[in-house]
């Protein structure tokens, strides 16, 4: 438990002050290929139609056991003979997967580049710069619309990126953080509502949604701590509000837990209706726009996230340590 402890927290700082590498090997890239070689595999590369949706769905609750299983399989092997050779050498390789696993610092630079495209560049700039971040069409986008959609997934991914991994990574080490980072791929990859994979990413997508049942309400909680803390930019007392209010203003059950209560601690109108595929999907609206979006709320959402993410390292560390003393 102390080597885990180590590299828990090693890990979470590596992410921190590091982010993800560009063109550096990652579980998650290789995660992702095999999901897309076993879609490929099962669905083909054309139009789905002739398929049935029972062959469909069994293929997709194949799919989870194959990326699950593999992930379990090669993340235990790794650590096994890592720790096989050395306690030392295992505690570096654990805090290196754990690194892989956690995406915030990668997230908040991302977004902040959006910033700086709306800022100093032009719409088109922004535009390009948020569609590396979000699902939705970003080319009709305003630049009030591009700084909304940069913030709303900050928001959203503050729990898929960093709080839910984080308290996976407490109770399971890396074993159970990719695991639960394989289930989250397999949604983003499959789990849409349309012709080819409402059928083939249904189990995908309804795992997803257990496995982030507790981690989504933990992170919006983190979220309104840290309001508490940052000052005068956030409002605690109204995020508490338009969280009550909002959480459930959403298809997922999870989805809208951060997204209510960034809104509320910020005083802006997040969500709406979005197009995705070239389809308008009509959506609530969480918050109330007491004042209006302006870009410097990327960065404060930003600074939210790294508030709730240090809160749930204090979280997590109190966990491991009853673990350790019981």
């Amino acid at each position: 438990m102390i080597y885990h402890m180590i590299a828990f927290v090693g890990g979470f700082f590596l992410d921190l002050i590091m982010g993800d590498p560009y063109n550096f090997p990652h579980p998650v890239r290789w995660i992702g290929r095999l999901i897309s070689a076993i879609e490929k595999h099962d669905l083909g590369e054309e139009d789905t139609k002739a398929l049935s949706g029972e062959h469909k769905r069994r293929c997709g609750r194949r799919l989870v056991l194959l990326v699950c299983g593999t992930t379990i399989l090669v993340t235990a092997f790794v650590l096994f003979l890592a720790y096989g050779i050395h306690p030392m050498a295992g505690c570096l390789v654990e805090m290196f997967l754990t690194y892989q696993t956690l995406a915030l610092r990668c997230l908040c630079k991302e977004s902040k580049k959006v910033y700086i495209c709306l800022r100093d560049k032009t719409l088109e700039d922004a535009r390009y710069a948020v569609s590396m971040i979000v699902g939705r069409d970003t080319k009709n986008l305003s630049p009030t619309g591009v700084a909304k959609a940069a913030i709303e997934t900050v928001a959203e991914n503050t729990s898929d990126g960093e709080i839910a991994p984080m308290l996976y990574l407490a109770l399971g080490g890396p074993i159970l953080g990719l695991t639960y980072k394989a289930i989250n791929t397999m949604d983003s990859m499959v789990g849409y509502k349309n012709d080819r994979y409402s059928d083939f990413g249904r189990c995908a997508a309804k795992l997803d949604d257990l496995v982030n049942f507790l981690p989504a309400r933990i992170s919006a909680l983190c979220l309104w701590v840290a309001s508490v803390f940052l000052g005068k930019d956030y409002d605690a007392k109204r995020a508490w509000r338009i969280y009550r209010r909002d959480r459930y203003q959403h298809a997922s059950p999870n989805s809208a837990q951060t997204e209510a209560m960034a809104a509320g601690s910020l005083g802006i109108r997040l969500a709406g209706d979005a197009s995705y595929f070239g389809k308008i999907v009509n959506k609530p609206t969480l918050g109330d726009a007491t004042r209006a979006i302006v870009y410097e709320d990327i960065l404060r959402m930003n600074r939210l996230a790294y508030g709730a993410a240090v809160f749930c390292l204090l979280l997590c560390l109190g966990i491991m340590g009853l673990i350790l003393a019981f």
